[in-house]
Parts: C-alpha cells; sequence; structure tokens
C-alpha cells in the first residue's frame, strides 16, 4: 500500500441522465484508445451510479496506478499510486487527463445542447453559441491598439508629409489612443448584453441536453424569433413568478415546441452574479465595478478601465454554466488583479513609449533601418517584447487572486476547465515554447496551473509583481530548457 493518493471532484455539466455515457466516453477516449496499458478494467452500477475503475501499467508494464470514478455529481475520481515508486507527477498527469477528459466531453454535449438565459427584468437576448467571443478584448486591448497605431501613423504620416504638423503625428495618435483608454469600460460594457445591478443581480440558465437527431430537429424547425418567444414563456411561467426553472415549471412549454422535458437531461441554475462580483470587491477593499453579463456560450471573463473607480468587468453565461461559484469567484479576483494594477493604463504607456521612441530617437537617428526589412524585425522584436512583459501582468493577476481569495486551488481548477484545449496542446515541448514566445499576454495554462498549485505560504509574497517577473522568467527559461 501507499500513501500517494489524489481525490477529485469535477462539477459537470452532464446531466444525471449523462453520467453513465461520459464515464463511457472516458473508456473510450483514454483507456480503450491505448490497448496494453491497462488491466484491471471494470465498468458497473453500484446504487444505480455509474463505476469505472481500472490500473494504469508503467513502461516496463508493472501496475503504477489505479483510477476509480464514481458517476455522481460532482464526478468523484480517486487515483492512487500503486507503491512508493509511482512518480507524483505521473497522478498529477492522471488528474490532468481526467478533467481535460470530461471537458471534451461537454463541449460535444453542448453542440446538442439547448440554452437559455435570463436577467431578471432585462431585455431577452438570443444566445450566442459559436461566435468568437471578446476574451482578447480587454487587457489586450493596448496592445492590439499599438497594431492598430502603426497603421494610423502610416496614413497620416502620408498625409502630413511635406507640412509642418509632420512631427506632432505621433502625439496626435498617441491622444487619440489614451482617450479610447480612459473610455475603454464603455466601449468593453457596449460589446455586452446586460447589466446587472444590486436590484438585478441574477442570471438563471437552463441547460437542455438532447439526442443529435433531436437537436437537428429543434434547430430546423425554429427561427430566432420563435425561440425568443420560447423564452418569454418560460420566464413568465418561472421567473416572473418566483419558481424554480424545472421541468414541472417549463414542461408545458418545452412540450408545446416539440421538446420533451425530462428531468435527467435537463440542468438549471440560477446565480447572483452581481453578488459575487460585490464580495470579490469587497475583499480588495474596492469600489463596484460595473458588471456586465455576455450571453455567449464561450467561457470568459475580463476587466478593462483606467482605474478601479471606473472600471468594468464582463462574464459571459458560457463562464456561468462551465465554473462553479467558487471558482468564478476566484476568476474574477483575477480580473480584479488588473483593475487594482490599472494594467491597461501601464500597457498603454509601455505601447506608447515605444512608439514615441520609434519615431522620435531611433527613425532620426536610423531611418536606413526602416526601408528594410530590419524594420519588420524590430517591430515583431519589440511587440514580441511588450507581449512578454505583458506575462508578468497576467501571472500577477493569478497571483493576487489567490493571495485575496485564498483559494489558488480553485482558481487552478478553473484555468483548467477553461484551457483545456490549451492544456492539450502545451504538452507538445514546441508548442509549450510557442505559447511563451507567442502574440499573447498569458503565459501557458500548464505553468500558470502549476504555479497556482504549489503556492504554500501565501503570507510569504511582499512583492507579488516582482515574484511574477521572476516566475514567468523561471517558467520561460525552463521551456527552452525542455525543448532542447
Amino acid at each position: 500500500m501507499t500513501d500517494k493518493a489524489l481525490h477529485l471532484e469535477i462539477a459537470t455539466e452532464a446531466s444525471v441522465g449523462r453520467l453513465d455515457e461520459l464515464l463511457d466516453f472516458i473508456y473510450s477516449r483514454y483507456v480503450a484508445s491505448r490497448p496494453g496499458r491497462f488491466i484491471n478494467v471494470f465498468k458497473t452500477k453500484m446504487g444505480g451510479v455509474p463505476f469505472l475503475s481500472f490500473t494504469l501499467l508503467d513502461e516496463a508494464g508493472y501496475p503504477a496506478l489505479t483510477v476509480e470514478i464514481r458517476g455522481t455529481q460532482p464526478l468523484d475520481i480517486a487515483i492512487t499510486a500503486s507503491d512508493e515508486r509511482t512518480p507524483q507527477a505521473l497522478l498529477e498527469r492522471v488528474r490532468e487527463d481526467m478533467v481535460i477528459g470530461v471537458q471534451v466531453f461537454e463541449e460535444q454535449l453542448r453542440r446538442t445542447s439547448i440554452y437559455f438565459a435570463w436577467a431578471s427584468g432585462k431585455e431577452l437576448r438570443l444566445e450566442k453559441l459559436h461566435e468568437r467571443s471578446s476574451n482578447r478584448l480587454f487587457l489586450e486591448t493596448q496592445v492590439f491598439l499599438s497594431l492598430l497605431l502603426l497603421l494610423g501613423s502610416l496614413m497620416l504620416f502620408w498625409a502630413l508629409s511635406g507640412t509642418g504638423l509632420f512631427w506632432l503625428t505621433p502625439i496626435v495618435l498617441i491622444a487619440i489612443q489614451f482617450i479610447i483608454v480612459l473610455y475603454s469600460s464603455k466601449i468593453v460594457a457596449r460589446t455586452g448584453d446586460w447589466y446587472l445591478t444590486g436590484e438585478n443581480p441574477r442570471i438563471d440558465l437552463l441547460q437542455i441536453q438532447l439526442s443529435p437527431e433531436e437537436a437537428a430537429r429543434f434547430r430546423q424547425r425554429f427561427q430566432e424569433g420563435t425561440i425568443i418567444e420560447m423564452k418569454k414563456e418560460i420566464y413568465a411561467s418561472t421567473i416572473a413568478l418566483g419558481r424554480r426553472i424545472d421541468c414541472d415549471s417549463a414542461g408545458q412549454v418545452l412540450h408545446r415546441y416539440g421538446l420533451e422535458c425530462r428531468p435527467e437531461d435537463v440542468s438549471a441554475k440560477s446565480m447572483d452574479v452581481y453578488g459575487i462580483v460585490r464580495r470579490v470587491a469587497e475583499s480588495f477593499r474596492m469600489p463596484i465595478p460595473t458588471v456586465v453579463v455576455a450571453n455567449t456560450m464561450l467561457p470568459n471573463a475580463a476587466a478593462s478601465g483606467p482605474s478601479p473607480s471606473r472600471g468594468v468587468v464582463l462574464i459571459t453565461t458560457g463562464l456561468l454554466l462551465q465554473l462553479e461559484e467558487p471558482e468564478i469567484e476566484s476568476v474574477v479576483g483575477h480580473e480584479f488583479g488588473h483593475l487594482r494594477g490599472r494594467d491597461p493604463l501601464v500597457i498603454f504607456w509601455l505601447t506608447a513609449a515605444e512608439f514615441l521612441f520609434r519615431f522620435y530617437v531611433l527613425f532620426p537617428a536610423a531611418p536606413w533601418l526602416f526601408a528594410s526589412v530590419l524594420g519588420y524585425a524590430y517591430f515583431i522584436g519589440v511587440m514580441s517584447l511588450i507581449f512578454f512583459i505583458g506575462k508578468f501582468f497576467e501571472a500577477r493577476a493569478d497571483l493576487v487572486s489567490a493571495m485575496v481569495i485564498r483559494q489558488p486551488q480553485v482558481l487552478a481548477q478553473a484555468l483548467r476547465k477553461i484551457g483545456f484545449r490549451r492544456l492539450q496542446m502545451e504538452r507538445v515541448p514546441s508548442y509549450k515554447l510557442q505559447e511563451w514566445t507567442g502574440f499573447d499576454l498569458h503565459p501557458p495554462i500548464y505553468f500558470r496551473v502549476d504555479r497556482l498549485e504549489k503556492l504554500s505560504s501565501l503570507a510569504e509574497i511582499k512583492h507579488p509583481f516582482l515574484q511574477s517577473v521572476r516566475d514567468v522568467i523561471k517558467g520561460f527559461l525552463a521551456a527552452i530548457w525542455r525543448y532542447r
């Protein structure tokens, strides 16, 4: 026997009626796809609860660990090493495999699910399922504005060439960008669908998991206008009357539109989203920012604004659906870390300083540089550097959330769920290095998760930003070393 063991609970979107299917999916994707690596495979039902267990063999063919999965809600998973020689890293890897497996199953489930979301007292909006969410719009807006700044500068330089105003062009462009940054919270807020307040703080969600055939028939029969009417009728028969959304309260409406409401295939949530943001604001001792919800099923949360008092926090309904309340709170804490650090302003001044240096110092001193391919190389290099510096701020936001909310493990689990696809790809060393050097302000997910889970004494962290700088540089150098 051994003391090496991991126990985890994974809250899943899968309804009770789909838990057996979820365990079948894990078996087929993880066990059956690698013949010869598993023994003692056992799948049954215990007291009506689906159960799956298997033993993973190491490279030498000896039992390394045993996994036991109980199809409850949340999913109950125990991973136990066979003896002390089993590396802890292997247990962690299998845990990550289980989380990724659940998320991949949920992703497939969403393709045949019908979603409804309501904000009390707000205009009904149709759910957006497949459009790209605005997950790059917020802190990264300032960096991408620098790309627009380059295009705008070329056009303005051309228009003002030969005039005495030519050398004022950078100042004009930066002034325009600064105005955009000052009003970025209002710009971002307009990308959302609903403003939440203390009087109307809640979001209600309903997910109906259908078979592929049922989902295809439903989408063929009904247009957007019909779905909006359906939402109105469900709202009038449930939320407006103070009733919970379930098959008893919404079943008649669904039946009129050709949907059978099977309790085992329905999941519903009602969340005080404004209350979550308010609790985080109180923990940070900051004013409550504007709270906006975007009705898209892609999971995301973000913050923008030049200062905490003029900030906005945007959350998508997809994030509310996929994460549990403590996970949402930790993610919102990450966004408050950006607001408290005034990160959008810092990134703006960083890009503005580079632009002014390029125009007033580098261009006069070496105009030939920008008339050759070296000019492109300079721009790519300096933008890569700015994006890498941006990773310091993202890492600090993680650390600040852990220090204030005091749930680093919960934030790590939320990141696993949101970024499971990137976690998969980051297992390839070349992709892992690409994540460090690409045009993305976020460090790789594997780095963020591992860092959060290894936090031992939060009280010892005196300077979160300096600590984040050190951690990011160490993580980058380690990726280079492993790639070699």
